[in-house]
């Protein structure tokens, strides 16, 4: 857990703009996410109570080691930002949001003859037009009315519509046309349609010169009500203006690319929207000379980061890459269609991954502090933005296993964390276990040509760092640097500085370095956790007729442990496996809790 004060300092920190924030563990985990109008009022509120907060909001902080946030462009985007995110992510603490129930949207059935105006759901790819979403839902009912009432367009089922002899209810209260029963042409019902969904888009501007020249029409043929109701209307529709750009029901799968530089470093932000939500984003921060322009930059960015991730159909741009990267060859065979938008949505969505990769740069800034001291201290040529952790897991040398973690720009970088089983090594030996793990990883890194980290780290002391040195040097690795921390006086031991450097117990780099090592340690101790616990499931279950590997593995899927099928019911277990099984199970876990037999 942070500290309190340390936490409240990045609250303070934080922009006063609207956005979402997240509260994340040690491990990067994001545990609660919430949205805001002020980023910094709103997360600065949750130490207003201190030491004695609610209970929600203490179990949060508990777990809270950072807090991380995107901009928006207003609270209404935030609101649905945070649906997104939390539908991803699952946070802990998130009690709502978290099932798949998305904000409503309006369905108009624009492949009918005469199409209608429905609430859904969700937006799906059956010829019709959808338009949202909205929040809070009386809104979307809201806006049917008004599509019924100004543009007269039917809200009736089509089973009603087929069936009609004569005009219903809503006819006589002027929501409909009556096109059920011919009262209108088919060409001017498709006008109004047109109308309203000039309305729903939020073309404002197209819409009201319609409209007042329908107003102007009606009141020179003296047809005032007409003319009121066209009144009305145009002092309606400014309240529908304001549509997120974050969701769209054009279902597109597409990337969204934001670029910022500054004083040697740029930023680049990747929002990943897929079926037309954004959910997911990636923020990337690189050192660059002065004399390279922005767009060698853009592309060497793209093409290191299309290496490691799965390209999208579309890719939105500030300004084009240039073509000597070698980013056009790798889009070009992925067959990625570039834009470079200068206006509409999708203009305003890559000025939002913009603004979004401008924060992230001052934040970097604020937090290279430890970076910037590492690399004094270990004498290094740059700072070390990616840095790779180790460490070896085992009890009395049996199933010994081996973890990789990532820290990118001082953070944790999940999507890059590793899990080795060890396989050519017997025993407790963690020193050939680690050069085993290290060999295994960057030949692969360099089979694949991929990107070697700016240093290593391996929990431990001399022999560790030796191992490591040996497996880099075997595989014609040179130049990465190496560290190494002893885990009782928290030394730093390098190639170069074989007889310690010993940090003060407050350094923000000694403290970087400590929790990739605790990371690493936890990572490893959960795998290796992990599979000695399935060998002890499956070995005390071992000898059950009908009881193969498959079936353990569907226990332990469902319950996670032994006590747990022991505090199951029956049923429970039969469920997974059978009756008969589940009773011979159940026997088996109560004679070995009481193998005497004995009340």
């Amino acid at each position: 857990m942070a500290d309190y004060d340390e936490l409240k300092v990045r609250a303070a920190e934080l922009p006063a703009k609207p956005g979402i924030y997240f509260f994340k563990n040690a491990a990067g985990e994001v545990v609660y996410i919430g949205k805001a109008r002020s980023l910094r009022d709103r997360v600065r509120s949750y130490f207003l109570f201190l030491p004695n907060p609610d209970f929600k909001v203490r179990n949060i902080l508990r777990e809270t080691t950072d807090i991380d946030f995107i901009l928006t462009g207003s609270e209404k985007e935030a609101a649905f930002l945070e649906n997104n995110y939390v539908q991803q992510h699952q946070p802990r603490f998130n009690l709502r949001l978290k099932d798949d129930k998305s904000f409503p949207y309006l369905k108009v059935t624009a492949g009918e003859t005469y199409p209608g105006v429905y609430f859904s759901r969700r937006v799906e790819d059956d010829g019709s037009r959808y338009f949202g979403p909205f929040s809070p839902a009386h809104r979307a009912r809201s806006s049917i009315h008004l599509v019924n009432k100004h543009f007269l367009v039917r809200g009736c089922e089509d089973t009603v519509f087929r069936n009609r002899k004569r005009p219903c209810l809503e006819y006589e209260l002027r929501l409909c046309s009556a096109p059920c029963v011919k009262f209108i042409s088919e060409d001017d019902y498709r006008e109004n349609v047109d109308n309203a969904c000039l309305l729903l888009e939020g073309r404002m501007p197209e819409l009201a010169r319609t409209l007042k020249k329908k107003m102007e029409r009606a009141a020179g043929e003296e047809k005032f009500e007409e003319a009121a109701r066209w009144r009305d209307l145009l002092r309606t529709i400014e309240d529908y203006r304001d549509r997120p750009g974050t969701i769209s029901v054009a279902l597109e799968d597409q990337d969204v690319v934001g670029f910022a530089r500054e004083e040697g470093l740029a930023a680049a932000y990747v929002f990943f929207m897929r079926k037309g939500k954004i959910r997911n984003s990636a923020a990337r921060l690189t050192e660059v000379p002065a004399d390279v322009p922005d767009a060698d930059v853009l592309g060497d960015f793209l093409a290191r980061f299309y290496h490691d991730h799965e390209t999208p159909p579309r890719l939105l741009l500030p300004f084009p890459p240039a073509e000597r990267t070698g980013l056009h060859s790798l889009l070009g065979w992925a067959k990625v269609r570039v834009l470079v938008p200068r206006g509409g949505k999708n203009w305003k969505l890559v000025d939002l991954a913009g603004r979004n990769a401008e924060a992230h740069l001052r934040k970097q800034a604020r937090d290279a502090k430890p970076l910037e001291e590492l690399k004094t201290a270990l004498g290094l040529a740059s700072v070390p933005r990616l840095i790779e952790g180790f460490d070896i897991s085992n009890t009395g040398g049996e199933e010994s296993v081996g973890s990789l973690v990532v820290f990118r720009d001082g953070r944790p970088d999940k999507d890059g964390y590793r899990k080795f089983l060890i396989r050519t090594v017997e025993g407790s030996n963690d020193v050939a276990s680690l050069e085993e793990v290290i060999t295994r990883r960057y030949r692969r890194v360099l089979e694949e040509k991929g990107a070697l980290p700016d240093l290593i780290m391996v929990d431990g002391g001399k022999p560790q760092l030796g191992a490591a040195q040996k497996a880099l040097a075997a595989l014609g690795i040179s130049g990465v640097p190496l560290v190494s921390i002893a885990k009782k006086e928290e030394i730093l031991f390098t190639p170069d500085a074989r007889d310690g450097i010993r940090l003060d117990r407050t350094s923000a780099a000694l403290k970087l370095i400590q929790a990739i090592r605790d990371e690493t340690h936890r990572f490893a101790i959960a795998f290796h956790r992990g599979r000695r616990e399935k060998r002890s499931f499956a070995s005390r279950l071992d000898g059950i007729a009908g009881l193969g590997p498959k079936k353990k593995t569907a226990l332990l899927t469902k319950f996670q442990n032994l006590e747990e099928i022991l505090a199951a019911d029956v049923a429970d277990v039969a469920s997974v496996i059978g009756e008969k099984l589940a009773v011979a199970v159940r026997n088996r876990l109560e004679a070995s809790v009481n193998p005497t037999g004995l009340p």
